[in-house]
């Protein structure tokens, strides 16, 4: 693989030259505009490096010997006008797949503009086609007849089915109009097309009914894509003529009724069925049915009812599978031997599948937690939110390639056990809802990888580790989405020359990929983060237990952090001054703890902070000033201390407050002046008073005290006498005298 910038010289002196392939290199920088002084050029391939900035417009225009031009997966930007292409007689092949959001195609400008070229294969995908002015159909493809793929999905393009694609272009194989914003019906007829067998109009705003005789007119399709759409209806029964069907996603919509047993017993080629989040009832999996060579089945998130055949003979009937997910139905019944994933009870039946993927969550299993042999493969196991109980089961420790490890929301008890620390790959630990006693082991702090990690509501006491500072987060992205699918047949185009180039499915289809899907608290709500951004997000929860202790300084290190709550535990000490450091963090909750001291104003840095909690502790002081992210908190956030003044509390920060609770190890300025006179006053009558109450009262009840009372009394008024008449009448005679 190759790497760094183009030479500016080289390349453009090779005026003979035919065929420029640097594709799949590390190439980076911006085309040199000389590249156009290759008059000769053929195939120009500069897919799959790290080019950028902007097409130069001068770069095109001369090379009118080209056949076959990507420029697929590079960092464009900028503005790229189709028109450059427009005196390409020869032009058969061109492929854009943008890799981001800043590069756009136009391809209406200038107005009237014509074509030479009688294209094979256009890919402009995710290009921003003609935004943000009209976002329409390129109105160059009314010409085009010799298309065998055409390409532009993620480009958000309006308007109806263009119906008339499919007519003007006989040898149409491939249409992927996926993610843009078509509307209306699917319009019939259709014009019979024998040669496409992949259909993807998924991520629109189609309406109405699928065609009931979709078969008549497109018979040979072996992939069809229809979800995430606004369908309705019920599935045709005409499916079951798709004979060539290997893929079928009718997923987010809202179809309804029962499925047609023609689905499948008579595809014998579909190998993955997709039909969840739709309104379908029926009893599909209590049929007798041949389920043939289906290898994975979605029917979640339906209606679908009855309870599932438990016999040993269904174990043939699904023979090929080893996916199906069922899940949000109304499945009743013990879970049978070939099967998993609904709401069903009893123990956990391990079967003889082997598992990479394996969620039981939000079911009735009890007993203790199920380890199968088949369980070693394992990368994602959810097995949360059911009945499980006694402890983590030591034979946990031979999950090797464990990513995710959900076992939350169930009765478990017992110690965290320390051999967690061996599952050096996991990166999601769920703990919380449990009975876990003890402390937080030191040896979790060897999950180096690990990016998120939830031992809330839990019996858990002693300190938090200071050595957490040593989970440094992921290291490479473990939650790219996988395709479920292989398809047999990939290959639509053929260019043959020196290089000879095949045109392959460049989107690789993500209808069929299973993503991981985990459930954290952050923001005070309960979020479900699913597929890639687990490989961004990080946070630790520990709220809800009796840990205690100061907060370690060394929580300060985590600056990957997004969300940390140690809220309602037995934490006492200062905020550390260190969670200043965690720059990225959006959610920080310190509430209902034994909290001292003041709220470092340096936390005033935290341009991400969203939500900040530090009520019910017994924190004194000023308040940090309400500025960036400390404007955008309310009261709420520090309720439940009152020796906190100053906004947005209604506690003022009067210069008592300074003088009544100012610590010890802090220096006053303050003068006796500054004392609120009208209080010291009042304060001081009022003591008087009470002293002098008590002082009658002991007189009162005791005859002895009193009469010695008036003695002293008596004998002071006396002393008092002659002392000032001493002082008085001594001066007077000497002055006499």
């Amino acid at each position: 693989m190759l790497n760094g910038s183009l030479p500016d010289h080289g390349f453009c002196e090779l005026k003979n030259l035919h065929e420029l392939d640097l594709s799949d290199n590390m190439f980076e920088g911006n085309l040199h505009e000389c590249f156009n002084m290759l008059s000769s050029l053929k195939l120009f391939d500069i897919s799959l490096n790290q080019f950028t900035g902007i097409i130069l417009p001068s770069l095109i225009p001369n090379l009118t010997s080209l056949e076959y031009v990507d420029f697929s997966h590079n960092k464009f930007e900028g503005l790229f006008s189709f028109s450059s292409f427009s005196n390409h007689r020869k032009l058969e092949v061109v492929e854009f797949i943008s890799d981001n959001d800043k590069f756009m195609v136009e391809t209406e400008e200038p107005i009237g503009w014509t074509s030479m070229f009688q294209l094979k294969v256009l890919v402009l995908s995710n290009c921003n086609v003609n935004r943000p002015k009209t976002s329409v159909l390129p109105h160059f493809l009314v010409n085009q007849n010799k298309l065998q793929v055409l390409d532009m999905s993620h480009n958000s393009i309006q308007g109806e089915f263009p119906n008339w694609l499919i007519k003007s272009n006989p040898m149409l194989e491939l249409l992927n109009l996926r993610n843009n914003s078509f509307n209306g019906n699917i319009h019939m007829p259709f014009y019979r097309n024998p040669n496409i067998w992949w259909l993807d109009l998924s991520g629109n705003l189609l309406i109405g009914v699928i065609p009931t005789y979709i078969q008549k007119f497109l018979p040979y399709l072996t992939h069809l894509n229809l979800s995430r759409n606004t369908l309705d209806g019920a599935i045709p029964s005409s499916f079951g003529d798709l004979r060539q069907l290997e893929t079928l996603d009718l997923s987010h919509n809202q179809l309804y009724g029962e499925v047609p047993t023609r689905l499948f017993t008579n595809l014998s080629q579909l190998f993955i069925l997709e039909l969840s989040n739709n309104k379908l009832h029926g009893e599909v999996l209590s049929r007798n049915l041949s389920f043939g060579n289906i290898q994975k089945i979605y029917l979640d998130s339906n209606c679908f009812t009855g309870e599932i055949e438990n016999e040993t003979s269904k174990m043939s009937t699904f023979s090929s599978l080893n996916l199906l997910d069922i899940s949000n139905n109304l499945f009743t019944g013990l879970i049978p031997r070939w099967i998993r994933n609904n709401r069903f009870g009893g123990q956990f039946p391990c079967g003889i599948a082997s598992f990479r993927f394996l969620d039981i969550s939000q079911n009735y299993f009890s007993g203790p937690i199920p380890w199968c042999s088949n369980f070693q493969n394992l990368e994602h196991l959810h097995f949360g939110s059911n009945k499980f109980t006694g402890s983590i089961p030591n034979s946990f420790r031979n999950l090797s390639s464990v990513l995710t490890l959900d076992i939350g929301n169930n009765i478990l008890s017992g110690k965290i056990p320390e051999f967690l620390s061996e599952l050096s790959n996991l990166r999601i630990l769920q703990l919380r809802i449990n009975k876990f006693s003890g402390s937080i082991p030191n040896q979790l702090c060897k999950l180096t990888n690990v990016s998120l990690i939830d031992l809330s509501s839990n019996s858990l006491s002693g300190p938090i580790p200071h050595c957490l500072q040593n989970i440094t987060g992921p290291s490479y992205h473990a939650f790219m989405q996988r395709s479920d699918a292989t398809f047999f047949r990939n290959s639509f185009y053929s260019y043959t020359s020196v290089l000879n180039k095949e045109f392959d499915i460049h989107d690789e289809d993500n209808m069929f990929q299973t993503q991981d899907e985990v459930m954290f608290t952050t923001k005070t709500l309960s979020l479900t983060y699913k597929g890639e951004i687990l490989d961004m997000i990080s946070g630790l929860d520990l709220s809800c237990n009796k840990l205690s202790g100061d907060i370690p300084e060394e929580l300060g290190m985590l600056t990957q952090i997004r969300f940390l709550n140690l809220s309602h535990n037995l934490l006492t000490g200062p905020i550390p001054l260190n969670l200043s450091y965690l720059t990225k963090i959006e959610s920080l909750d310190l509430s209902s703890n034994g909290l001292t001291g003041k709220v470092p104003t340096e936390l005033i840095a935290l341009n991400f902070l969203a939500i900040f909690n530090v009520s019910y502790n017994n924190l004194s002081g000023r308040l940090p000033e309400m500025k960036a992210q400390f404007n955008t908190f309310t009261k709420d956030s520090y309720e439940g201390n009152p020796l906190l003044c100053g906004l947005p509390l209604e506690n003022k920060c009067t210069n008592e407050t300074h003088v009544t609770y100012r610590s010890n190890e802090e220096e006053s300025d303050e003068k006796w002046y500054d004392i609120d006179m009208a209080s010291f006053y009042g304060s001081f009558g009022s003591t008087w008073f009470v002293f002098m109450s008590g002082f009658a009262t002991l007189l009162y009840i005791n005859r002895y005290r009193h009469r010695r009372w008036l003695d002293l009394v008596e004998e002071c008024m006396y002393t008092c006498y002659y002392f000032f008449y001493d002082l008085v009448r001594k001066p007077f005679m000497l002055f006499r005298n």
